[in-house]
């Protein structure tokens, strides 16, 4: 069972999504048939590349808001993180454009450590308050999950992977994902937003269920072949 996950290093509900997730698979009996499978979404892709900014005045003269209001908003978002063991500082983050960071995962996923990865990435933007917008700020991050400095300076330079983040796009956007993350199983069910690990769950069950129709319950006592065990 392959499980598509939409999402941006720089969005904290992502994070708590992965968190949420990895929970509901920790309870799926089955986790060890599930293929998890990290998909690039930009949230903001209009940011120019190698331009980055402060979060907290950004959005809030995006959305209206005052600062202050805007603090309080990144607090709730602060405390729901570390009832999933996140420690964010949201308030003194930074924005910038994330394409480099999705070709990277790209090329990562080549060598088998696109989860590695993922994981480094948003542990370093949110809980190290790291910069992830430029080559120089991803290739380290890059060597503690093994890859090569000579190699991921070149994809990064020649763009390499930048119609597979395209693609990706392009399929998030056919499948009617508007945010993220956006959670698909098997391309037949699908989840918006860091849902519960409760409802994940269930979307795995339902899904295994459907896939395999005469193993979801145990046998139980019968008659076969035209006799009766007594």
């Amino acid at each position: 069972m392959q499980v598509e996950v939409w999402s941006d290093v720089v969005c904290p509900w992502c994070y708590i999504g992965k968190r949420r997730l990895e929970s509901a698979l920790e309870q799926f009996p089955h986790r060890d048939q599930v293929e998890v499978v990290w998909r690039s979404f930009q949230l903001d892709p209009s940011v120019p590349e190698g331009e980055t900014h402060p979060t907290l005045p950004a959005l809030a003269a995006k959305y209206g808001a005052s600062v202050e209001d805007m603090r309080a908003n990144m607090a709730r978002v602060e405390e729901i993180a570390a009832g999933e063991g996140l420690d964010y500082h949201l308030a003194d983050g930074i924005s910038g454009n994330t394409l480099l960071a999705h070709e990277l995962l790209h090329l990562a996923a080549e060598h088998g450590t696109r989860n590695e990865l993922k994981e480094r990435l948003l542990h370093a933007y949110f809980e190290e308050g790291r910069s992830v917008f430029s080559v120089d700020d991803l290739v380290p991050l890059a060597l503690e999950v093994g890859l090569d400095e000579a190699e991921v300076r070149e994809a990064l330079a020649d763009r390499r992977y930048l119609s597979a983040v395209r693609q990706d796009g392009a399929i998030a956007q056919a499948l009617g994902a508007t945010g993220v993350p956006f959670f698909v199983v098997d391309r037949k069910y699908g989840a918006a937003g860091a849902q519960p690990a409760e409802l994940l769950l269930q979307v795995l069950e339902r899904a295994w269920a459907d896939a395999h129709p005469l193993l979801t319950v145990p046998a139980a006592e019968g008659c076969e072949d035209g006799t009766c065990a007594v």
